[in-house]
């Protein structure tokens, strides 16, 4: 697995200002990692005060695309309670001419009903977010699809649109979707049907593996030759010795056994090998959480050591 492969993943809504996520994007650039990607969230998740308070996630990449170069950018994933199809379709299209084609859109149906309740988003039950998530991948693939001069249409169950030009077009045609998700019909269908990469986070690796499995399925039922590619997110905290392992893990409250046991943890072989675990049961591209975003250092050690042994 190429450094390429390796993808850094942020969660800013614990307490990140724009400022710190710049400096995360541009040494994870620097560095050679394939991709910067965020989580789109509002809310503080567990202890902690979030303080600055939250970054929306698109205004953010829509920054960092203008103060990077080389590296992808993306939601890791984006709640379809959060925006309109028709405005997330313009809002990524934007971000990805910005980028120069650097963007991907990763989408899901939410599940964090606490930031819906503090910010005002409405929180339907996981049907209907469902019938939203398939109406707004029909919208935005068909918005981005269409010939510039023509219009498209479409009636859903959740969302409809009727005569749109759309426009904007991004960069990149086809601009990549990432799914993920653990459902057992209608993830994998819509994944089949949508989907340039499946992703699983923070799942045990058989689970992974049956997930993946029920994608193929769903592409082969629909006659789709290749299927997406599969990726996995996991929380990393490597270190050049156990000091350091146990520096980096009380530095994010966590303890270094539970750390090993659910993510990729330990010293940098151990690392190593645990990545290597994941690609040799198909994952392609791997998502390390950061959880510590001043410690630059650790984004120094992954790219120098543990991606040279995996």
């Amino acid at each position: 697995m190429d450094l390429r492969d390796l993808r850094i993943f942020t969660e800013p809504q614990q307490g990140a200002s724009y400022d710190t996520l710049l400096a995360v994007a541009q040494r994870a650039e620097a560095l050679g990692f394939g991709a910067f990607f965020r989580s789109d969230h509002y809310l503080v998740m567990g202890s902690g005060d979030g303080l600055p308070g939250p970054t929306d996630a698109w205004i953010t990449l829509a920054g960092l695309a203008r103060e990077t170069s080389t590296i992808r950018l993306g939601t890791l994933v984006s709640p379809v309670t959060f925006r309109s199809p028709g405005l997330l379709a313009i809002s990524v299209a934007q971000v990805d001419q910005m980028s120069g084609g650097r963007v991907e859109l990763g989408l899901g149906a939410g599940w964090y009903e606490a930031e819906h309740t503090a910010y005002a988003f409405d929180f339907p039950p996981l049907g209907r977010r469902f019938d939203m998530l398939e109406d707004q991948l029909a919208i935005i693939d068909g918005l981005w699809r269409t010939p510039a001069g023509q219009t498209f249409s479409y009636e859903g169950a959740a969302h409809s649109v009727t005569n749109s030009p759309g426009l904007p077009k991004p960069a990149q045609s086809p601009l990549p979707i990432v799914m993920g998700g653990g459902g057992p019909r209608r993830t994998p269908a819509l994944a089949a049907r949508y989907a340039a990469e499946f992703n699983t986070p923070f799942v045990p690796l058989e689970r992974f593996t049956a997930l993946c499995d029920g994608v193929r399925a769903a592409c082969a039922a629909i006659g789709r030759e290749t299927p997406p590619v599969f990726s996995a997110a996991l929380v990393v905290c490597a270190g050049a010795d156990e000091a350091e392992v146990a520096r980096r893990a009380a530095a994010i409250g966590r303890a270094p056994a539970e750390l090993r046991a659910n993510g990729a943890a330990g010293t940098v072989a151990e690392v190593a090998d645990t990545i290597r675990r994941w690609r040799d049961a198909g994952a392609e591209r791997v998502y390390l959480q950061v959880l510590d975003l001043e410690d630059l250092e650790h984004l120094d050690l992954i790219a120098r050591e543990v991606a040279p042994a995996v």
